[in-house]
């Protein structure tokens, strides 16, 4: 009767764990990361629409602000920063950028999609 008893408890302490749903916990973590990856996208593209701004609208151009945001937007540009090459510089930078500012966040709704298909996440 004691090794009934004692298995008993054991069976009581197993069954006292809770439950980890593992699915539930991976689409969890991949919305999470989908909304991290879209967040970012998102961010990107307002630096370079910001950059766009700054240009077209003739801000001062040694001012810390504009030229802290001219160097993050030239990094985010990618390849796109001289795709077309029209004589007027503001023109050149509406276009140019404003593709790039349209590809981050093209790019990171889909990865964002991607994400959370892979995931489980709906």
């Amino acid at each position: 009767m004691g090794e009934h008893a004692e298995s008993s408890s054991e069976d009581t302490r197993v069954s006292r764990r809770a439950a980890v749903d593992w699915r539930q916990t991976g689409g969890r973590v991949a919305a999470l990361v989908a909304s991290i990856v879209r967040w970012v996208g998102l961010i990107f593209a307002a630096i370079l629409v910001i950059h766009v701004i700054f240009t077209v609208g003739s801000a001062n151009p040694a001012n810390g602000i504009v030229s802290f945001v001219k160097s993050w937007a030239d990094s985010l540009a990618l390849g796109f920063s001289d795709l077309f090459t029209p004589s007027d510089e503001k023109l050149r930078v509406l276009v140019n950028y404003g593709i790039a500012a349209i590809f981050w966040l093209v790019v990171s709704g889909i990865l964002a999609k991607v994400i959370r298909r892979v995931g489980g996440a709906s």
